[in-house]
């Protein structure tokens, strides 16, 4: 049972076959968000402060379509591993329909009701009318923005990468120019400002889009556009999806709420500090792009794997991830770090915002490390079918550890930075129960016939290797 944890060739070809492009694709959607903060910057600090409130709206939108998402996705990636194309389709018809309710919700309210959105976040004045007039035109882009996020998380799960990489450059060259014409009027256009900028994005997620289902129809990709077996769904496969996907829905919306909360105290301190945060989540964009196509990887590599029944490999390409990931993240994050000043004097910061922006990001490398580990480490249980434990103990650390703490903090005039520390207590208290997880291989938990199949040897393998955790039960 014995092998190399650190990986070999051909797992780290799957890595850069399927992360790479994904890592790609992540890092120009932040660069993005980093030529709409460079440009907004110029509009002020307030301009900053209420594109980066807006964007964690977006975030709330993130989770409540996300759930569902990374449902459909543990199905599709096992499916895939057991070429089963009829499964493959009929949860994509499933996981988009779901995704597509909440995109068009969130726009409507972003475009009927962007001030009280904006009541919410802040209670500066000037950041809510803002936020409120970028809320209500990038609301329009909510649901083509959620019907490509599915598309393209389709593509990633069945090893089809380079098409949402190449919409994705074709979105910023199309949001760099925008932005250049709409904010500053160039082109005999009308300087815009903030909201130029939200007509940027808008369009840029029309282009987005189109280039997807252009470049998928040429491709005669097989799976998006037969919508005859998307809808064949029976009573047992929608409580199977429903079973897995419902802990990832409840985790994602309980998440996005209590991000909510936690934005909403922290919205209630300086502009300055305001400011260094929204910058700074545009730098840690940066660092979870590369990221990001870690877990894409891995949803597709280690679920293949377990749809396919063959755990053992599933099992150990997870181990390896948890290592990779934090070990990449920390060096990301140590390559910026001589370069941090100059970094946030690009987005206009300086004074009190400078100050407090270099130390985030100084502090930002341990948590940073912390939280990646955590994340792939739930992203490989998911992938393995188990969407209940990475869930409940997310959502019982935020509501138990961080916001109460910061709740605290409030009520005690903590200083900004203490915080921001506080902002990742949750991860902290994370940190070694899931390292014990991925370690006891109780995760394992195929949707397939075949993985199913292959189960009981993978536990008794498990236990006549003297695995502890093994031996007390896996259920």
């Amino acid at each position: 049972m014995k092998t190399p944890l650190l990986g070999n060739r051909t797992f780290y070809d799957g890595v850069l076959r399927i992360g790479l492009p994904v890592a790609l694709q992540n890092l120009l959607i932040s660069s993005a968000g980093i030529v709409d903060t460079l440009m907004i910057s110029t509009q002020g600090e307030t301009a900053v402060a209420a594109v980066g409130l807006c964007a964690q709206f977006m975030s709330l939108l993130f989770s409540a379509y996300f759930g569902f998402c990374h449902g459909g996705v543990i199905f599709v990636a096992q499916y895939w591993g057991a070429n089963n194309k009829e499964g493959i389709c009929r949860t994509y018809g499933l996981m988009i329909s779901c995704m597509m309710f909440f995109g068009l919700l969130f726009g409507a309210l972003a475009v009927l009701t962007p001030q009280a959105i904006m009541q919410v976040y802040t209670d500066k004045a000037p950041i809510q009318q803002a936020g409120a007039l970028y809320l209500s035109i990038v609301g329009f882009n909510y649901p083509l923005q959620v019907l490509a996020y599915g598309m393209s998380a389709l593509l990633r799960a069945t090893e089809r990468v380079r098409i949402p990489l190449y919409a994705s450059i074709a979105a910023l060259l199309t949001n760099t120019a925008l932005n250049w014409v709409l904010i500053y009027g160039q082109l005999g256009f009308p300087a815009l400002g903030i909201a130029g900028a939200a007509i940027a994005t808008l369009i840029s997620g029309v282009v987005n889009l189109g280039f997807i289902v252009v470049a998928c129809l040429w491709d005669r990709n097989p799976y998006l556009f037969r919508f005859s077996e998307h809808f064949r769904w029976n009573r047992a496969f929608l409580k199977q999806f429903f079973a897995k996907s419902s802990f990832i829905v409840g985790n994602e919306a309980a998440m996005g709420v209590g991000n909510m909360i936690l934005n909403a105290i922290i919205g209630r301190q300086p502009a300055a500090a305001l400011a260094a945060l929204a910058v700074f989540r545009v730098v840690e964009g940066l660092v979870f792009a590369f990221f990001r196509g870690f877990t894409s990887a891995a949803a597709v590599m280690v679920g293949k794997q377990v749809g396919s029944g063959n755990h053992l490999q599933g099992y150990t390409d997870a181990k390896r991830f948890v290592l990779l990931c934090p070990a990449v993240t920390l060096l990301v994050c140590l390559l910026i770090q001589p370069f941090r000043a100059g970094l946030l004097c690009l987005f206009s910061l300086s004074g009190e915002a400078l100050y407090y922006g270099m130390n985030i990001l100084a502090i930002y490398t341990v948590f940073a490390t912390l939280r990646s580990c955590n994340w792939i480490s739930n992203d490989c249980f998911r992938a393995g079918g188990d969407s209940s434990f990475g869930t409940i103990l997310e959502i019982v650390c935020l509501y138990c550890f961080t916001l109460p703490a910061l709740g605290l903090g409030a009520a005690l005039h903590l200083p900004f930075l203490a915080m921001y520390c506080l902002m990742y207590l949750d991860d902290v208290v994370r940190f070694g129960v899931v390292l014990w997880r991925v370690n006891s291989g109780r995760w394992l938990k195929p949707v397939t016939d075949e993985g199913r199949a292959a189960l009981p040897d993978f536990r008794a393998l498990l236990v006549a290797h003297g695995h502890r955790l093994a031996q007390r039960g896996i259920k």
